[in-house]
């Protein structure tokens, strides 16, 4: 069924074969991709780049920014130090970034702005991934909690202090946009999500928070569901808290191992599994296209507002391997994210983040000198969320160095 609906047939022999064939004539940019209309500006007025349109000022913005570069010793599933091959923060948005610009190229958007949105799309991520978001948003429940896509966008339009200015990377409005709403619309169910979104953006444009975003932020969204389903199976069976067998009959990647393996399959353990996760990118990319090219024909947009006026989203997975993808993310949270291994450290992780969060907020004299430099006048909740901005921006790294010299004992997180 998944050859069938991916139009793949065989195994692809290659790397870089992802995805349905282009279209003739698909070259240019389609009249519903963000590049067809002029972008709508950013918060600070700046001339524009001879030599780079918007978005791509925007991805060489995010690239070159601090926080990106610290989502190299962010844990993805496992702590940096557990192994030199598992992903990082970095390495799974790479990932996203080189999926989502396959997509967009296939559907004739704007590649640079979905790049730009996969390359931002984790800056907001606490140490320790979930582990460290979850022990924030316990402490900063009665501060407006903490979520990492809003913390995303705090980043991005207020903590990267780098230009002579404006606070933030002043990324265009269609790139903002994208990251309030990678989960989709934001309505009153998100509670104080909108909150911390309809903050940031008090002084500055809506971003219609209630619509769908444009084509190439929906993209990035399913690219990164596609990377990390791929990308923690790969993990997950690397570091023997998966067996094959038991991949043969997991939801989704089952059939697809079966196929892999048959009639002996690879004999190096290390090919099959990347056998089998190129296998599950190519059907996903190649579903998610063809169901998106389906719905683009029964649309029919004239513009990119015509994508977020759609009511639903357009870019999609089939209802068939959407619901199959969901199964297998199931199995992933019981097999990989909830293993015992794995409970383990990020329990002692979220002591460690836990544990910095009371005492920086106890002593803020202990953060750094060009952090004490805006403590002046806050106190309460504004302390609060001053010290939940400077430990959510911590590496694993430095957050277990930290906690090294602020307290007797550490976890080793293995």
């Amino acid at each position: 069924c998944y050859a069938k609906r991916g139009q793949i047939g065989a195994l692809p022999m290659s790397g870089d074969d992802y995805g349905a064939a282009l279209e003739p004539g698909e070259r240019a940019p389609a009249s519903y991709a963000a590049s067809a209309a002029p972008s709508r500006g950013r918060e600070y007025h700046e001339p524009e780049c001879p030599t780079r349109s918007p978005f791509q000022r925007d991805r060489d913005r995010i690239i070159h920014s601090t926080p990106f570069r610290r989502l190299l010793h962010k844990t993805q599933v496992f702590v940096y130090h557990e192994g030199d091959h598992y992903r990082t923060r970095l390495t799974h948005s790479l990932e996203v970034a080189q999926i989502a610009r396959t997509i967009a190229r296939q559907l004739r958007l704007d590649e640079d702005l979905a790049e730009a949105l996969a390359l931002a799309h984790d800056l907001g991520h606490s140490p320790f991934g979930h582990a460290g978001e979850r022990a924030l948003a316990r402490l900063m429940a009665d501060y407006g909690g903490f979520d990492h896509n809003a913390q995303s966008l705090k980043v991005v339009m207020r903590l990267e202090r780098k230009y002579l200015g404006f606070d933030g990377l002043n990324l265009t409005w269609e790139t903002l946009e994208g990251l309030a709403k990678h989960n989709g619309p934001i309505n009153d169910s998100h509670g104080s999500a909108v909150a911390k979104v309809a903050r940031l953006l008090e002084h500055w444009r809506s971003l219609q928070l209630e619509q769908h975003a444009s084509a190439e932020a929906q993209v990035a969204a399913l690219a990164d569901d596609i990377a990390y389903v791929s990308h923690d199976t790969d993990d997950g069976l690397r570091a023997g808290l998966l067996e094959m067998s038991d991949l043969e009959r997991a939801p989704f990647a089952g059939s697809i191992a079966q196929r892999v393996f048959q009639d002996g399959g690879p004999s190096e353990t290390s090919r099959g599994i990347y056998e089998l996760t190129r296998a599950m990118i190519t059907i996903m990319i190649s579903d998610c296209v063809a169901e998106t090219r389906q719905r683009l024909r029964e649309l029919a947009p004239e513009g990119p507002d015509d994508i977020r006026e759609a009511g639903q989203p357009v870019v999609a997975f089939s209802d068939q391997v959407a619901g199959d993808m969901g199964d297998l993310k199931a199995f992933l949270f019981q097999r990989v994210y909830r293993h015992e291994r794995v409970l383990h450290i990020m329990g002692d992780a979220e002591r460690v983040v836990e544990e910095l969060f009371m005492r920086y907020l106890s002593e803020p004299a202990l953060l750094p000198a060009a952090w004490q430099a805006y403590l002046d006048g806050l106190d309460g909740r504004r302390l609060a969320r001053f010290v939940a901005d400077f430990v959510a921006g911590m590496t694993d790294r430095l957050a277990i160095a930290e906690h090294r010299r602020l307290f007797d004992a550490t976890p080793e997180l293995r």
